[in-house]
């Protein structure tokens, strides 16, 4: 098409008015199509010429990226958070190819991870400036650590009952023994030092402590036999926040509900749902040792209930994001690191999904998501109507 025009351009002091006008309205459209095009791609592009200045945006870069766009602006003032323009300037300033860069960006409300690759743009083997392509990765990435974690699981449960029954028999034997022993000590010598009991209830503390180790061991890896029933997501949540408000309170945690009174009963296993949401609570606790705010949100969408716990604390470092579902990490000094890998898979056994957004020294949200039964999806979007 471009040949045509040039073609067409050389003859244009020979064409009539009319002839003029069809040229200009055909140009017009395929300029209107080549736009449309580049709107209709959902991967985000940004072409600039030799200065860095923009001569190209599609809709999708604008949603990607936080920026002002105007024709011929500079690249690093259209955009608008500074470390996303730092992350632009070393990429354009070399001047070469980059494949896959990947970058944090937090935009509308959302953490999102891109992938921008750039390449040189070559017009009559001379460079004219620089492409930018950009891909939303983020998704991709969370059902790659989805499909991690579900790995992890399997190969965890393939040898968790036969390894902590061989650890738990033995801690039983050794805890029964240990009682024989000081009732034996006692009753052969009456005066016995205090140093002694005090030997004794280290060596308990330490096998309770290997037990509890275990059993959380034992229910992280193990299939669950849930028992479901109607129940109410709001009433649960409203219980879990009634038991710990007074000790979020002592530490200057406030504590928020923002409840939607419209969602219905589901069927939930409340034991192990109530289980999960305190286990982020206490996270979210955690995470606040200097107080803050604490909230508990749940909404309806998309047909899905959502539950968001979220809190105003130390958050979480990006070298630690990836790992925090997996069986053993964790950052607390007393902690079995079973805590959230409980959490995943009670949500998994529930058939929901598991997210989390984060900001270092902003704060964690944790969003679960729960399928509506059949019968309420067609009843909201019958409402809908």
């Amino acid at each position: 098409m471009v040949d045509f025009f040039r073609r067409t351009l050389r003859k244009v002091d020979k064409l009539n008015a009319e002839q003029r006008k069809e040229l200009l309205i055909s140009a017009i459209g395929e300029i209107s199509l080549l736009e449309n095009v580049l709107d209709s791609i959902d991967m985000g592009i940004l072409v600039c010429d030799e200065s860095d200045n923009l001569i190209m945006v599609n809709k999708c870069a604008q949603r990607l990226i936080p920026m002002n766009y105007i024709e011929g602006v500079k690249l690093k003032t259209a955009i608008t958070e500074e470390k996303i323009i730092e992350s632009f300037k070393d990429i354009i300033v070399s001047r070469e190819r980059v494949a896959n860069k990947e970058i944090d960006v937090h935009n509308q409300g959302r953490n999102r991870l891109l992938s921008v690759n750039v390449v040189p743009l070559v017009q009559e083997k001379r460079i004219t400036g620089t492409l930018i392509y950009i891909e939303d990765i983020t998704e991709k990435r969370k059902g790659e650590e989805r499909l991690r974690r579900a790995e992890n699981l399997a190969s965890l449960t393939t040898l968790a009952a036969g390894v902590a029954h061989e650890i738990k028999n033995p801690l039983g034997s050794i805890s029964i023994h240990l009682q024989l022993l000081q009732k034996t000590l006692l009753k052969n010598f009456k005066s016995a030092d205090k140093s002694t009991d005090k030997y004794f209830n280290v060596l308990k503390e330490e096998i309770e402590r290997l037990n509890r180790i275990v059993v959380d061991f034992l229910f992280a890896v193990r299939p669950m036999n849930l028992e479901l029933r109607e129940g109410d997501l709001n009433k649960l949540i409203t219980q879990i926040i009634d038991f710990v408000r007074f000790e979020m309170e002592q530490q200057n945690i406030e504590c928020a509900l923002e409840l939607d009174s419209s969602i219905p009963y589901i069927l939930i296993d409340e034991r192990y749902m109530k289980q999960a949401i305190l286990n982020l609570v206490k996270n979210a606790q955690a995470a606040m040792p200097d107080g803050g705010v604490f909230t508990v949100a749940s909404s309806i969408s998309d047909n899905e209930i959502k539950i968001s716990v979220r809190d105003t604390g130390v958050g979480i470092s990006k070298d630690n994001f990836t790992k925090i579902f997996e069986p053993y990490f964790t950052t607390k000094e007393s902690g079995t690191g079973l805590g959230l890998t409980q959490v995943y898979k009670i949500v998994r056994e529930h058939h929901g999904e598991i997210t989390v957004d984060s900001i270092e020294g902003e704060g964690t949200e944790f969003k679960i998501s729960l399928p509506l039964p059949q019968k309420e999806t067609k009843l909201i979007g019958f409402e809908k109507k």
